[in-house]
């Protein structure tokens, strides 16, 4: 008669066992669940963004660009999530009705709020940079510079973002911006950071030099192992941990458009009448321009002659060696006070690693189909040679959808640019290939716009990451304190079942 009473005695020490010790072995899962999940969620992304305005000589864009709060080594990792062209030429051709040139502005910048979250937009910064085009309208008439740059800051200022300035930036700014700019794309300071330095044998990444050519300037900038003789080309930068000095200049009239102006100075000095062969331009080409246009840029007005007539018809005869000898004579090789040139007296080290070619010198190798592999200079040459004894009627038919005045002057570009680069820059067949012609990298446009964002980045506080509600060691005690606690409790279930932890009543 009493082994049933035994049993059920056993049976509820069981029960009571299960019961001490099953909660809190479910309350120390739940708090090991819940603190791993609270831990390790994912920490909301703190994003900035800004907005920077390029307002070149042909025409204005707008690039967004965005990077994390928390920076790294001072220098925001920036990059490029839209860009917007302005419609219409650039800012400085508003100068006979200034207030035009705001509100060209007002169309992107309607998309730049559509981009970016409502919530961010007064603490957005947005920046215009002025380049070539507005350099050349203040040597002209500084006050008309003036009421163009007021009225597109008026349109700035009435936008929702945070209007940080308007301003013509220097040559030697939009050179080195664009260096800055292709060598954070092709991520030469990324590797050349510290981190790096402590894996063995690792060689660090050498920068590009940045070549950027556009209607009114042309730019070449690269670090240089020589002495800079000229202060003025001498320019000092710090990003991601690591000082610079480059090597930079900026030649003014000698972008695509303006050195056509020089090349047509030039060459209407030559003739007496009032039609002008022009070998730059393919044969059966013919354009009817005023002299009152061509001679009202400040870098050709010192070469207007009285005998120049009024107008003049420019008839293309398509002869690329003519035209070569041509764009050769507004280039100046011949003085130099310093140790080396490249033209026009101003002093340039050895060219010395890579360089990156973009903006205008993109553009046109691009349709000359000259950066899609590795072409010798000879063979640029040809191809250019071959564009040019095209007749303008076959070239007409084959790219209807290409504007006329961009079609009919990428003989004369293209020429162009194998001068600048060989015969005034110092480029031969030996290093040709060490130019690459760049367009976009990895998403971004190449150019000087983002440089000057990274560059003002430096200027923008950084904030603390989004963290974690412990830090890491609390996390890492509180784990291995649950865990251990988890432990004694299984290890304490499996003594009581395995063998029962009282033993009175049992016969």
């Amino acid at each position: 008669m009493e082994e049933p009473k035994v049993a059920k005695q056993k049976k509820t020490w069981h029960k009571k066992v299960f019961f001490i010790l099953g909660v809190p072995l479910a309350l120390v899962v739940i708090a090991l669940v819940i603190t791993a999940v609270v831990q390790n969620k994912p920490l909301p992304k703190n994003i900035k963004y800004g907005i920077v305005l390029d307002a070149g000589s042909s025409h204005t864009s707008l690039y967004i660009y965005n990077w994390p709060a928390e920076k790294e080594n001072d220098t925001g990792i920036v990059k490029q999530v839209e860009a917007c062209k302005v419609e219409g030429n650039g800012v400085s051709s508003y100068f006979k009705e200034p207030v035009k040139a705001g509100l060209s502005l007002q169309t992107c910048i309607n998309k730049a709020k559509e981009v970016i979250p409502q919530s961010q937009h007064k603490e957005t910064p947005v920046y215009l940079g002025a380049t070539a085009g507005m350099r050349l309208l203040r040597l002209a008439n500084h006050t008309l510079a003036d009421e163009v740059l007021s009225s597109v800051e008026n349109t700035l200022r009435s936008s929702p973002f945070d209007f940080q300035g308007a301003r013509i930036i220097t040559g030697q700014e939009e050179g080195a911006y664009g260096w800055i700019t292709i060598n954070y794309l092709l991520n030469n300071f990324i590797q050349d950071s510290s981190r790096f330095n402590i894996l063995p044998n690792f060689k660090k990444a050498e920068t590009s030099g940045a070549l950027d050519l556009g209607g009114a300037s042309t730019q070449i900038t690269f670090v240089s192992n020589e002495e800079i003789e000229s202060q003025e080309n001498s320019l000092h930068f710090r990003l991601y941990g690591k000082s610079y000095d480059v090597y930079t200049h900026s030649f003014l009239c000698y972008g695509k458009d303006q050195a056509l102006r020089l090349h047509l100075a030039e060459t209407i000095q030559n003739t007496n009448n009032d039609t002008l062969f022009d070998p730059c331009f393919n044969s059966g080409y013919r354009r009817n321009t005023s002299t009152t246009d061509l001679y009202s840029s400040p870098c050709v007005s010192e070469l207007r002659t009285l005998a120049a007539p009024m107008n003049f018809e420019i008839k293309g005869t398509g002869d690329y060696d003519l035209c070569k000898r041509n764009i050769e004579s507004i280039f100046n090789t011949t003085q130099c006070t310093y140790s080396t040139c490249s033209f026009n007296g101003i002093f340039q080290p050895m060219l010395q690693g890579k360089f990156g070619a973009f903006s205008a010198f993109f553009f046109v190798m691009d349709f000359l189909k000259i950066n899609k592999e590795q072409v010798s200079l000879d063979e640029a040459k040809e191809r250019v040679r071959k564009h040019c004894s095209r007749p303008w009627d076959e070239v007409k038919a084959e790219f209807p959808k290409i504007k006329v005045k961009y079609l009919s002057e990428y003989c004369f570009s293209g020429a162009y640019i194998l001068i600048l680069l060989e015969y005034g820059y110092g480029f031969t067949a030996k290093n040709w290939n060490d130019i690459s012609f760049l367009g976009k990298i990895g998403g971004s446009d190449a150019g000087w716009t983002l440089g000057y964002m990274l560059n003002l980045t430096n200027m923008i506080p950084a904030e603390l990451p989004p963290s974690p509600p412990l830090s890491h060691g609390g996390y890492v005690g509180l784990m291995v304190f649950f865990s251990i606690l988890l432990f004694f409790i299984l290890l304490t279930c499996w003594l009581c079942f395995r063998k029962p932890c009282l033993q009175k009543g049992i016969i």
